[in-house]
């Protein structure tokens, strides 16, 4: 039987990318499990967790060296890439069939990848053309994928972690957290991670994360209001600060170790009890006040933080839970056990420690929490969260017990000015638009988007943009003036990177306002009145 990449983890993938049915792609993960070899197990572990090898050559160099290896112009590869939709694809399609097969593992293949980035230029050329030459089609592919660092199987960690549960029997929620962390391949084994893990081995690691659900129904719905709890929604970033042994360490709910961006939370250390772990939300927060989220932006990308921003931009851990206390794993506790062990912490804080406890909002009734929620927006919050005061902390995203009812969005019609072709299963759509606003008798672009559409719709826009596009900018298309979009977004920031002066966070499209003209549509003068009142 041949091995790894060339045989199993091809299959798996295949599997995988040949069905929708959930229960159908955690049988062939767990299939696959069951089989693999154990290094090969880990790295697909790793894969499937956001942990993938780094990109070891460039994009523009492998399209050079397909075309080349393929006996075509380059242009007419680059033709072809718009069309496919992938560039793994693309490459694997043009290039002549395999002249050596080959029978290595995934582990082997990925070790020659992430040796790529030793080579010069020429050898890493004439390694990779040696690696195309062995595998087929299929194999060949995934090779690709895993060489570009973007590789994607089409599952997701959670349901990762059931096949993984289904193959060795473990509990899911025993799993998830097992695979929290800052682990890799290359410093552990699978029977250090999963089968037999040693708890005071990573005393960085935290907890999965427990996600609410947006709440879309009538509040009624979730019965009497004395059994829920709610706090605002903040508009920070998520994060776990770990407290062990004298050492603290700040997660992302992206599994992003944060530390070094925040040293002023090493003054925990010297007021919380070790054996604490804390979960709630980064926040710049001047003169007791939350500042939007693009101040904390200035920080993210950071990896040391200058003297100067950390006086500028100052940042606390809104804490809203704990799941941790004296070193004992508390998250089975319902909520309002842990809000009080959270409170008798918090409570003995100096107020120079960048810690805060979220308070619980007092309402007597749904309407009343209506008008808190309303209310929102002016103090930096996003909305409300709802906790049933009897739950646990579970993991991952979960239904029933936690909610976030957010406040409605701000919203402004623009007209479609620029159209882009999208990737993957869209490539062939124009699905990435840039919209504008009037100023006098221009037209100011100030945002893109690229979701809300349905596939119908999509279709239809793409059909109308063909038909009347005025100019290309490479993938770009210019297109006439004659639509206008509700664009829907969370909040408003000025920007000098921007024309328009203004930066919107999360837009997308909420409709398509066929019923209005163009020259209805919203003015520069407008998103700058919503940026005095909420930027």
């Amino acid at each position: 039987m041949r091995g790894g990449i060339v045989k199993r983890f091809a299959d798996l993938f295949q599997a995988l990318d040949q069905t929708t049915r959930t229960s159908e792609k955690v049988a062939a993960l767990a299939a696959y499990f069951d089989t693999a070899r154990e290094t090969d197990k880990l790295w697909t572990i790793a894969i499937l967790s956001g942990r993938r090898p780094k990109r070891s050559v460039t994009s523009t160099k492998l399209r050079e060296w397909a075309a080349e290896r393929a006996g075509i112009p380059l242009w007419m590869f680059e033709e072809s890439y718009p069309i496919v939709g992938d560039l793994a694809e693309t490459i694997a399609l043009v290039l002549p069939e395999a002249e050596n097969a080959s029978d290595h593992s995934l582990t082997h293949w990925i070790t020659e990848i992430r040796a790529l980035a030793t080579l010069d230029e020429d050898a890493r050329k004439a390694r990779v053309h040696t690696f195309w030459d062995q595998l087929p089609r299929t194999e060949r592919f995934l090779f690709n994928k895993l060489i570009t660092g973007g590789f994607r199987m089409g599952v997701s960690q959670k349901l990762m972690t059931r096949a993984l549960s289904k193959s060795t029997g473990i509990e899911e929620s025993a799993l998830a957290h097992r695979l929290m962390g800052g682990w890799s391949p290359d410093t552990t084994t699978f029977e250090d991670l999963i089968l037999a893990p040693n708890p005071a081995a990573d005393l960085s690691k935290p907890y999965p994360f427990y996600l609410a659900y947006q709440l879309d129904g009538d509040i009624a719905d979730l019965g009497d209001p004395t059994d829920w709890a709610a706090e605002h929604k903040w508009d920070g970033i998520r994060g776990q600060l770990i407290l062990r042994d004298g050492e603290h360490h700040l997660w992302s709910r992206g599994e992003e170790l944060m530390t070094d961006r925040f040293p002023e939370f090493a003054r925990a250390c010297d007021f919380v009890p070790p054996g604490t772990v804390l979960d709630g939300e980064v926040l710049v927060w001047l003169d007791e006040t939350p500042q939007p989220f693009a101040a904390l932006q200035k920080r993210i990308g950071r990896k040391t933080v200058p003297a100067k921003l950390l006086r500028d931009a100052p940042v606390i851990l809104r804490a809203y839970d704990i799941l941790e206390d004296g070193g004992e794993d508390i998250r089975a506790l319902p909520f309002a056990q842990r809000r009080d062990k959270l409170h008798r912490v918090m409570a003995t804080l100096p107020e120079d420690v960048p810690l805060r406890l979220s308070p619980l909002l007092d309402f007597g009734d749904w309407t009343q929490l209506a008008r808190l929620r309303g209310a929102a927006r002016e103090i930096g919050a996003e909305g409300v969260m709802l906790k049933r005061r009897d739950s646990a902390y579970r993991d991952g995203r979960r239904k029933g017990d936690w909610w976030k009812w957010k406040v409605d969005p701000l919203v402004i019609d623009a007209v479609m000015i620029y159209a882009q072709a999208g990737h993957g299963r869209r490539a062939n759509l124009f699905t990435d638009f840039t919209f504008a606003v009037w100023n006098g008798n221009d037209l100011v672009p100030f945002t893109k988007a690229y979701s809300g559409l349905t596939d119908a719709e999509f279709r239809e826009i793409t059909a109308w943009v063909r038909k009347n596009t005025r100019e290309r900018f490479g993938p770009v298309r210019s297109v006439k003036a004659q639509h206008v979009f509700e664009i829907a977004f969370e909040g408003i920031q000025a920007s000098t990177r921007h024309k328009s002066g203004v930066a919107l966070r999360f837009p997308r499209m909420a409709r398509w306002r066929k019923d209005k003209p163009v020259d209805e549509a919203n003015t520069l003068d407008d998103l700058k009145s919503m940026l005095a009142v909420y930027g």
